[in-house]
């Protein structure tokens, strides 16, 4: 198989897991980056499908004109899919799961037949784990990390993240003045499966009341208790940010079971509900809730993601160009740096406890509620 320093011709890309702000401009870097080396790309579409046979989508050759104005779209122009792992594929009927088969080498034939000579995989922590066990199966591949969840350890920031951090944002700003009005306690929930780093940002920017982070387990009382303390200030409304993973102490994460198709799966989600439900109950107070789900991850990206795509895109590029397989672009302080696939996902990021940014929004008087 391809993948040696010079023997590259034709570069594919993808976009694997949940999608976020910033996939386009990576897109649109990686052609018009891998055109300058007088490399053919393609995309394939819908993560991993457009390379089997008999799968929704296909292989989309990308000219300069097909990249042309995306830089600042949502979304990805080549689809997106987090239940497509080649090496566990869904099967078909009411039990997916166990009907999943390995279609790996499906993907590595195809990649040949086509006369493809690397891979450009962005996409999260699964999606990365994905293209580190196709490289250790021989795929040349060089991984882009996108979550906007921002806990991959390797990278500084992940693009999509501070877009989400500015959606979440901008949703706080405009509960204010309605709880304002009506004195309420407004709980917002905001992604975050294991990691606070989205509700922390934007509770700390939006000057939230309480933040309640997977990191930090919280008592419920004790949020109650900085509710009441704003009402004896004569402040008779808060607001509460809520990361989707935070749990009270000594409980578990919220989920409910959807049906996607013709199987069941569990997701998160419910804990700002939950947290408004005993909050109402504890302070006596009109308490709603708010959802963001996937508005964080639709929309424009902003500059700072824009330009950080852009690098990402233009480097996972130039390690093609030096043959340099098997690693994944990431912002380490003001550089872009590449690491082994293995090494980039031997760790998360996780909000610290006695960090700065908490030791800052205590000192401010957000309560976490511990």
């Amino acid at each position: 198989m391809a993948g040696t320093s010079g023997s590259v011709r034709r570069i594919a890309v993808n976009t694997g897991g949940g999608d976020a702000p910033g996939l386009n401009a990576v897109i649109r870097a990686v052609v018009l980056a891998s055109l300058r080396q007088g490399w053919e790309v393609y995309g394939i579409e819908n993560g991993y499908a457009g390379l089997l046979a008999g799968e929704e989508g296909g292989l989309v050759h990308l000219t300069r004109r097909k990249v042309r104005g995306i830089t600042h779209l949502g979304g990805t122009i080549l689809g997106t899919s987090n239940r497509g792992n080649p090496f566990a594929w869904p099967g078909e009927g009411p039990d997916d799961e166990a009907h999943s088969r390995d279609r790996s080498h499906e993907v590595l034939r195809a990649f040949e037949e086509h006369e493809l000579d690397a891979l450009i995989a962005i996409g999260g922590d699964g999606s990365l784990g994905i293209a580190r066990d196709l490289s250790a199966a021989g795929l040349p591949v060089i991984g882009v990390p996108k979550t906007i969840d921002n806990d991959l350890a390797f990278t500084d920031l992940s693009f999509g993240f501070l877009t989400a951090v500015d959606t979440a944002t901008d949703a706080i700003d405009k509960l204010h003045s309605t709880a304002e009005s009506h004195q309420r306690v407004m709980v917002v929930e905001v992604m975050g499966r294991h990691a606070g780093w989205i509700a922390l940002y934007s509770g700390l920017a939006g000057t939230a009341d309480a933040i309640l982070i997977p990191e930090i387990p919280y008592r419920i009382e004790h949020v109650c208790e900085k509710i009441r303390a704003r009402e004896a200030r004569g402040r008779h409304f808060s607001i509460v940010c809520v990361a989707e993973g935070a749990h009270p102490v000594g409980g578990e994460i919220v989920t409910k079971t959807v049906r996607a198709g013709h199987e069941k799966q569990v997701r998160l989600g419910g804990i700002g509900e939950r947290v408004a439900i005993q909050l109402a109950d504890c302070t006596e107070k009109e308490t709603r809730s708010l959802a963001l789900g996937h508005l964080q991850r639709g929309g424009p990206p902003n500059a700072y993601d824009r330009l950080l795509a852009l690098r990402f895109g233009s480097a996972a590029v130039a390690c093609a160009e030096e043959g340099r397989f098997g690693c994944a672009v990431g912002l380490v302080g003001d550089h872009v740096e590449a690491p082994t696939l293995e090494e980039a996902l031997e760790e998360r990021k996780f909000v610290d406890p006695s960090g700065d940014l908490v030791r800052t929004a205590r000192d401010l008087g957000i309560s976490f509620g511990d």
